[in-house]
């Protein structure tokens, strides 16, 4: 079993360095942590007084690690939800705020069980969360991964300034759909085929 740092640590990576894309609505980026959230928690590493994108420059891996761990792993709860899940739901709270956790209360809905849809992680998401790891034990995990896959691939439908984030140069699977599939057992993955098929609306 992986620890929670672990895993961020992996998510830190997968990230990568500093970004400051103006289609990106996350703005200014470094390792995964956007300038969105370094000034909602007042981290002005350089201390002249405002937050801005030389502080995101100034971002650690050591530091958006710890970022992770506190503000998208303990706050929002995923500890409640059972093991096989936690990294999956992890890495796409980093990527997508609580957007992660309405895609599994949806997920769970679909199964037939009667919760909310509100982005929060509490007894009640957990409780179904577990029962639906004892329905379906081989599946769940790659559910949850095609339902992110999904996700992207509906966000880039609708904007299509996201689409190149969906989607290479060249056709073929972008980083979003590489990083969803990460968590997806090989036999889910879309073939080369596939993905042009799903894309093949964008022009």
């Amino acid at each position: 079993m992986q620890t929670v740092r672990s895993i961020a640590e992996q998510i830190v990576a997968r990230e990568g360095g500093f970004v400051n894309d103006p289609d990106d609505p996350g703005g200014a980026t470094k390792h995964g942590v956007t300038i969105h959230t370094m000034r909602a928690l007042g981290l002005d590493l350089d201390q002249d007084g405002d937050v801005d994108v030389e502080d995101v420059r100034r971002v650690t891996p050591e530091l958006a690690t710890d970022l992770f761990v506190e503000h998208y792993f303990t706050r929002p709860r995923l500890h409640l939800l059972p093991e096989p899940l936690q990294a999956s739901v992890f890495d796409m709270q980093v990527n997508a705020g609580s957007n992660a956790v309405r895609i599994l209360q949806r997920l769970l809905r679909d199964m037939g069980l009667d919760i909310a849809v509100d982005g929060a992680i509490g007894p009640q998401t957990a409780r179904a969360a577990y029962a639906a790891v004892a329905q379906a034990p081989d599946h769940l995990v790659d559910a949850y991964g095609i339902a992110r896959r999904n996700y992207y691939y509906r966000l880039a439908d609708r904007r299509p300034a996201s689409r190149k984030y969906a989607r290479r140069r060249d056709g073929g699977k972008g980083g979003w759909i590489v990083r969803a599939e990460e968590f997806i057992s090989a036999r889910y993955h879309l073939s080369a085929g596939e993905h042009r098929e799903r894309t093949a609306s964008w022009g």
